[in-house]
């Protein structure tokens, strides 16, 4: 088995957090085929059972001294795939253009971030506001802010930054298709007051002209009988990349990836769709609704 080569092609755009699950990946299938268990291959870096498992879920980085061990353990002998391995270790530990933001973004958090970056596609529900990848910057701050915007402090400051930062990958020439639905509830809680508000759908509408973003709203009608909490799909292009399901709650977030989750969530947004309002008719609710503030 060959190492990826994530310094070339369609993989520059990959960020350390793919780079680290897709290295942890690799070393997975080099593991198994070597039929060694995760416990041998713990007490051959001087760790546990649980320590293989993180780094082979890309959960944590990657020091260059195990990495070697582990290869020399799996049988890898060939200098060049060595190599190679070893230069996906360093490119996995290179800091995240989020890492200046520091404190502010809290540890499970920085991992959506990366995916996001690697992501050919991102579906959306979200029930009680704009997604975060489609919001403006005074309706980011009137949340951060707790609607007080007036109260900001330096973290919404750098909050509201880092939603800015996240959206920039949308200009990508590459840029992952955005599929979001929104609940119809949305479009009646003016977050920031009125001006904010309009501004905000006024973004949403010259965002949708956009080819790789789409936007659908839900009505009233079907609200909470496909899904009754935010969350977000991320697929991938790389084959070693698993499609994986954002969750976030009050003070973190929960990463699946196991193929019966996934799957679910998959009909989940399926039935969003189906029940949802046709991207056009939505426009159309959208402009509506701006006329009405």
């Amino acid at each position: 088995m060959n190492a990826v080569n994530a310094s070339g092609g369609g993989e520059q755009s990959l960020g350390p957090t793919a780079r680290r699950m897709i290295l942890g990946s690799q070393l997975r299938r080099l593991r198994e085929d070597a039929g060694i268990t995760r416990q041998q291959a713990g007490y051959n870096i001087r760790g546990s059972e649980s320590k293989i498992s993180r780094l082979e879920l890309g959960r944590v980085g990657f020091k260059e001294r195990d990495v070697s061990d582990l290869l020399t353990m799996y049988g890898v002998a060939d200098l060049e795939e060595r190599k190679a391995f070893l230069e996906m270790v360093k490119q996995s530990n290179e800091a995240g253009w989020w890492r200046k933001f520091g404190e502010t973004v809290p540890g499970w958090f920085t991992d959506l971030v990366g995916l996001e970056e690697a992501a050919s596609r991102i579906q959306i529900w979200e029930p009680l506001f704009v997604s975060g990848l489609l919001q403006v910057e005074q309706y980011a701050r009137a949340i951060f802010s707790h609607g007080r915007p007036e109260m900001a402090d330096e973290r919404v400051d750098q909050l509201v930054a880092l939603r800015m930062r996240r959206q920039k990958m949308l200009a990508r020439p590459d840029a992952p298709r955005i599929w979001a639905v929104l609940d119809e509830s949305v479009l009646y809680r003016p977050i920031g007051g009125p001006k904010v508000f309009k501004q905000q759908l006024e973004y949403l509408l010259e965002v949708t002209t956009l080819p790789h973003v789409s936007v659908q709203i839900l009505p009233y009608c079907r609200s909470g009988l496909s899904a009754e909490h935010a969350f977000s799909l991320l697929r991938f292009a790389e084959t070693e990349l698993p499609n994986i399901a954002y969750v976030e709650y009050l003070t973190g977030a929960h990463y699946l990836d196991k193929r019966d989750e996934i799957e679910k969530y998959g009909r989940a947004l399926d039935l969003l769709a189906v029940d949802a309002e046709t991207p056009e008719r939505s426009r159309a609710r959208l402009a509506k609704r701006r006329q009405e503030i």
